[in-house]
């Protein structure tokens, strides 16, 4: 029997197709409507996003990368420009961390030389001004209406000097510093304090004895607020100093690491290349490791030389100043107690007990027949760290201080045991004689002192002066031997690339 071909007939192999348009199923799945299953959330697709089993995922994407580099360097040319890559990263890095930590300390030594090194120089003087000008305020006291110019005018112009330095200390110090506090009571109580010595010094002339009691009074707020803040700005100032004399003399270890991983890097590229091709020297090659070598001992030497020069300012100049700073006070601390011993005119042992304080500090309790770099104090340390430049000035001031010191025992016998104050006044000073009291002996050891700091900060400036410049021409030098090393080891690699091609 033959197969009927399908045309709707009953019976047909294949249906009839229907005369009306096609049904749409009552119930079709959710995927297909466009919508969710109950309880999933929506399907979101964005404008061209592909299907989600068409999206490539991040570990296909690194598996493929590693593939390509894999099969990059599977051959001899993939290898060498892999090696190329390498070498020249590793020798920019050599330049560029080289010149960094050069400039930084190069930027340290800058600070030594024109920022906290004079700042606490600066500090130093304002605590020595201070000083200075209550023990002269106390001399133009006791010398009253014979009191000379030049006393009066040492007086004004130590407080003009420490009113210019306290100002350029402001300007020159940061809104955060902790000197900032010590600034600040500087400025508001030195108005204060000479207003106290000016009047003081009215009700003297006038014959008024309050005159003594407001001269005690200024003395005390010098001593018990200005000093004190001196010395507080003084201990920052030193500490900022320290910072900078460490930042200074860093080591740049990290430079020296990669100096060390970039020869290491070229010592095996040259080996590899040497075992494979039979060639002994690539040109290339050995220039780059020419180039870090050169780089690595301009930083050695650089780094020993400027280390020493810096040592060298802080042994000669910085820490020498230090201690004579510290002696200067000291023997301001007791010429100011000795004044105020006789302003005071017997009525307290205050001063006396200042006076026995200041110089136990200043030399000890050592007697006078003991050599001088055996015996404590400020004074003998000045000796012992004294340069050869400040040796013979500081050694006068020593000598001038003992007998500045038998003078004052001289005027003390005359006061306490032959009941003459105006002796004893005039043993200590006097308008008439300047060669014999004991105010000439102080003013003798104080212009030694002052010598000897002149001479040792010329000696912190010489050994510093330049230390930042040399820092910065070997920063600039790595930087410049690391672009050639790159450019030679590129290079290098490049001629054996050719012989492929």
């Amino acid at each position: 029997m033959a197969t009927p071909v399908g045309n709707g007939a009953p019976g047909a192999a294949f249906p009839a197709r229907p005369s009306g348009p096609p049904a749409v199923p009552a119930a079709a799945p959710a995927a297909v409507r466009g919508t969710a299953p109950p309880g999933l959330p929506a399907p979101t697709a964005g404008p061209g996003a592909a299907p989600p089993a068409q999206r490539p995922r991040a570990g296909a994407v690194e598996r493929g990368a590693r593939a390509r580099l894999a099969q990059a360097t599977r051959t001899p040319p993939g290898r060498l420009r892999l090696a190329g890559v390498v070498l020249a990263v590793l020798t920019v890095a050599f330049g560029g961390l080289t010149a960094w930590q050069l400039e930084s300390r190069a930027s340290a030594a800058d600070r030594v030389v024109s920022y906290s090194q004079p700042l606490s120089r600066d500090a130093a003087e304002i605590h020595r001004s201070l000083a200075d000008a209550a023990t002269t305020a106390a001399t133009g006291f006791l010398l009253a209406g014979t009191e000379p110019k030049d006393v009066r005018d040492r007086y004004e112009q130590d407080l003009a000097q420490a009113a210019k330095l306290i100002a350029q200390a402001a300007a020159r110090t940061t809104s955060t510093s902790p000197a900032q506090d010590s600034l600040a009571r500087l400025n508001q109580q030195l108005p204060v304090y000479a207003g106290l010595v000016e009047t003081a010094r009215a009700d003297n002339r006038q014959g008024i004895p309050l005159g003594g009691a407001y001269l005690r009074h200024a003395s005390e707020q010098m001593q018990n607020v200005l000093l004190p803040a001196a010395a507080e700005l003084k201990g920052f100032e030193d500490k900022e100093l320290a910072d900078d004399y460490a930042g200074a003399k860093s080591v740049p270890w990290g430079a020296y690491g990669l100096a060390v991983l970039t020869l290491a890097a070229l010592g095996w590229v040259q080996l590899t290349l040497f075992r494979r091709t039979n060639r002994v020297f690539n040109i290339g090659l050995l220039g780059a490791t020419a180039a870090v070598l050169a780089g690595a001992l301009w930083l050695t030497v650089a780094g020993l030389t400027t280390s020493s020069a810096l040592e060298r300012s802080d042994h000669d100049g910085a820490t020498p100043l230090r201690a004579l700073d510290n002696a200067r006070v000291d023997v301001l601390t007791a010429r100011l107690a000795e004044n105020l011993h006789l302003v005071a005119r017997g009525s307290t042992t205050k001063y006396a007990d200042q006076w026995a304080s200041a110089t136990k500090h200043l030399s000890g309790d050592n007697a006078k027949d003991v050599p001088l770099e055996r015996r404590s104090g400020s004074l003998p340390e000045a000796v012992r760290l004294a340069p050869p430049a400040a040796a013979q000035p500081v050694r006068e001031a020593a000598a001038q201080y003992d007998e500045w010191r038998q003078r004052h025992d001289k005027a003390r016998t005359l006061e306490v045991f032959n009941a003459d104050y105006q002796a004893a006044l005039n043993a200590t000073v006097s308008a008439t004689d300047a060669t014999s009291t004991a105010d000439a002996a102080f003013n003798a050891t104080d212009k030694a002192l002052g010598q000897a700091a002149d001479a040792e900060q010329a000696q912190f400036t010489d050994a510093a002066k330049g230390t930042a410049t040399d820092l910065r021409l070997a920063a600039g030098a790595a930087a410049a031997l690391a672009l050639v090393a790159a450019a030679a080891a590129l290079r290098g690699l490049g001629r054996r690339l050719a012989e492929y091609r």
